[in-house]
């Protein structure tokens, strides 16, 4: 009977495990035992797809509650996937215009992806069955987004994200408390007969408030505009990069989002509440916040029609005037 040859390159992994294990002082042949007995790998196991598929709940019988569920849950995945590529760029030492532009292309094409996302509500959903279940959501709102805020924080500095009104008034230097307080989403949660805080916002607070000073103080030197001006061989497709990321997340994301909640809460002769009381006719108009990331960037006549573009081309067909 002929002998079995042994695979050299088999043998070499071999050897390059146990060089790996007894490095770190662990055994290799254990491993291979625990090998021996494991079971193959699958599909449906490697990504929880049975959990994942028992994490849609409704709270009311109507069918199209589902969809509203699973198009949040994907979006706030696609949050994830910013965030991963955002943190990589704040931890990067001595970053290069290369890695940058690598990073940022993914978050760009992240945000593409949830700027059309939202024909998976405005037409997968009837709006007689979202006008009626929506009432059993009170008072959640996609407003305690925590994941969108990180976001915002990692990509700029605070004091860009106050409310115009205190904007000139704070710098990167600020105290911590005075920048939370004065977030322009602070004034995007109030209840719209009193100005106070709405239930929706004094929530958030209390579940993400803490760890959202701690984001305040953890990315105030390594936000991606902080890196952005590290960055000793940026060029001109960084800077186009930056400006990009900047008109998706600051106009075409929140604008998405206008147009689908006109679609289903404009209805005259009144505008109908969103579930957490949220002023969304004034809080989601890029015009009325005019959050920009990199204002340093654009020009003055480009700030003051912020989100013009998006508006003439949407409503009435053009690219511009």
């Amino acid at each position: 009977m002929e002998k079995h040859k042994p695979n050299n390159d088999i043998t070499q992994k071999i050897e390059l495990l146990e060089q790996k294990f007894k490095a770190s002082g662990q055994d290799l042949s254990s491993y291979l035992e625990g090998l021996l007995y494991a079971d193959y790998l699958t599909y449906w196991d490697y990504i929880n797809l049975d959990t994942l598929l028992t994490l849609q709940q409704p709270k009311t019988s109507f069918k199209d509650e589902k969809i509203f569920i699973i198009y949040h849950q994907i979006t706030e995945l696609y949050f994830k996937l910013c965030l991963w590529e955002m943190e990589q760029l704040s931890e990067e030492k001595n970053i290069k215009a290369e890695f940058f532009k690598q990073r940022l292309e993914r978050v760009i094409m992240y945000f593409d992806h949830l700027i059309s996302s939202f024909a998976v509500m405005w037409k997968g959903m009837e709006k007689e069955q979202f006008l009626k279940f929506r009432m059993s959501l009170l008072p959640s709102s996609g407003f305690q987004s925590a994941q969108y805020r990180f976001i915002e924080l990692l990509a700029t500095d605070t004091h860009t994200l106050a409310a115009m009104k205190f904007r000139k008034e704070l710098s990167p230097e600020s105290q911590t408390q005075e920048l939370f307080d004065k977030l322009y989403w602070q004034f995007g949660a109030t209840e719209l007969a009193t100005g106070e805080k709405t239930l929706t916002l004094k929530s958030f607070e209390q579940k993400y408030g803490k760890e959202i000073k701690e984001l305040i103080d953890k990315y105030k030197h390594s936000n991606l505009w902080q890196q952005y001006l590290l960055c000793e061989d940026k060029d001109e497709e960084l800077k186009g990069l930056m400006k990009t990321f900047d008109l998706k997340a600051n106009v075409y994301w929140p604008l998405s989002h206008y147009k689908s909640a006109v679609r289903y809460l404009q209805r005259d002769p009144v505008d109908i509440a969103a579930t957490g009381g949220t002023n969304w006719q004034k809080y989601l108009p890029p015009r009325f916040q005019k959050v920009i990331f990199y204002p340093e960037l654009w020009t003055e006549e480009e700030i003051a029609e912020w989100g013009k573009g998006w508006v003439v081309k949407e409503v009435f067909g053009k690219e511009e005037l």
